[in-house]
């Protein structure tokens, strides 16, 4: 049934447009011929205006936009397909159709908004949202009170930019001298001035969030469509060519630290001494603690620099280093010997039990020699 979708689309296009032409009957036709290969909402709001309002009932409000192709109709939700018959199964009032029709007939943008060329940005904004407020789609549901609310937020997003503005007031509105006018009944301007965000975002931007609704409202600025401010804000990021140094400031704390790691190790020296032989930083000259006498390796040099009070103090640190290690190996030596006996009693195994019993236990003596030099001080 999905495979006659498109066909039943062209029907209720044939049908607007038969509305259109004053043939009621032909309309009808194609509208129940609509239901039988994919019923959907629209046809039915189609049918249930004709029969109730007669052949002029609707078709305004149903009328494929020219740029919508067969394939974004399959791939929208069923639910945005309900919204073309909001116009009639949502009540609606004079005043907003009579409000619907007077931006239809403005030509320029101050107009739109109902301010003159000298409005602050306070005063625009404030018009802009009463205006926004007035004609959402979510609340007035007049037809063309989408239409409307797109050249409102389109308005002001040029005006409120200082230099599209600019730029406008230069150029100026009229629609009929603009080069890319449509003459499609009086809601786009030339393709210069045309919005940077959708209605929707501009308007939740305002609003956070807008009017609770569960239909899915499609902007579109003649481009491309947005569905989250994301993407408008990457667009935008994008537009004015400042993407390298948005990077580059959202990097600048990784570098700071990179920076500030790498000077830190420079500045700080290496210890004087190693416990153990390192020709690589020339450590090679082995020494004995006077204390403990634990052995350490230093460079050549270092008898003729570290002397005294200074020789001492490097000489506790090498102790305390090394007894350190002493304990934490002994540790692990102990813990090694547990784990083997536990594991030859689980699985009976001698050999697990003899190696355990073997184990010299090198660091654990050391550490007994050690605290017994600790006693005997």
């Amino acid at each position: 049934m999905e495979g006659n979708r498109d066909e039943a689309e062209r029907c209720i296009d044939l049908a607007t447009r038969a509305l259109e032409a004053g043939d009621k009957e032909k309309a009808l036709r194609y509208l129940l011929k609509a239901e039988k290969l994919y019923p959907t909402a629209r046809a039915k709001a189609l049918l249930d205006a004709l029969q109730k309002n007669g052949s002029s009932a609707g078709t305004g409000a149903y009328r494929r936009r020219p740029a919508e192709s067969s394939e974004n109709a399959d791939t929208q939700p069923e639910r945005e397909s309900q919204e073309s018959g909001n116009d009639i199964s949502k009540g609606f009032t004079k005043e907003q159709v009579d409000g619907v029709q007077r931006i239809k007939r403005c030509k320029d943008f101050y107009e739109v908004l109902g301010v003159n060329k000298e409005v602050n940005e306070e005063e625009l904004k404030k018009a802009y949202r009463k205006l926004a407020l007035k004609f959402h789609p979510d609340k007035n549901h007049a037809p063309g009170a989408t239409e409307a609310f797109k050249k409102i937020g389109n308005a002001y997003a040029v005006l409120s930019n200082p230099d599209k503005r600019r730029q406008y007031d230069l150029t100026g509105g009229d629609e009929s001298s603009s080069p890319g006018h449509s003459h499609g009944g009086g809601f786009e301007f030339h393709r210069g001035f045309e919005a940077d965000i959708t209605p929707e975002d501009l308007f939740n931007m305002f609003f956070g969030g807008g009017f609770p609704s569960s239909s899915a409202h499609t902007f579109t600025n003649g481009r491309t469509s947005y569905s989250h401010q994301a993407d408008y804000r990457q667009e935008r990021t994008e537009e004015r060519g400042d993407g390298g140094f948005s990077m580059f400031i959202q990097l600048m704390p990784i570098v700071v630290l990179i920076v500030v790691s790498v000077l830190s190790q420079m500045m700080v020296s290496p210890p004087p001494y190693s416990l153990y032989s390192r020709p690589s930083t020339g450590q090679t000259v082995k020494r004995q603690t006077e204390n403990l006498h634990v052995d350490y390796f230093v460079t050549r040099d270092f008898k003729s620099e570290f002397k005294g009070s200074t020789l001492q103090q490097i000489e506790k640190s090498v102790e305390e280093d090394y007894v350190a290690n002493v304990r934490n190996n002994c540790w692990k030596e102990r813990q090694q010997k547990t784990d083997l006996l536990y594991a030859a009693k689980v699985y009976r195994d001698d050999r697990m039990r003899k190696k355990a019993e073997l184990m010299t236990m090198d660091n654990c003596r050391e550490l007994d020699r050690l605290n017994n030099l600790f006693r005997g001080g």
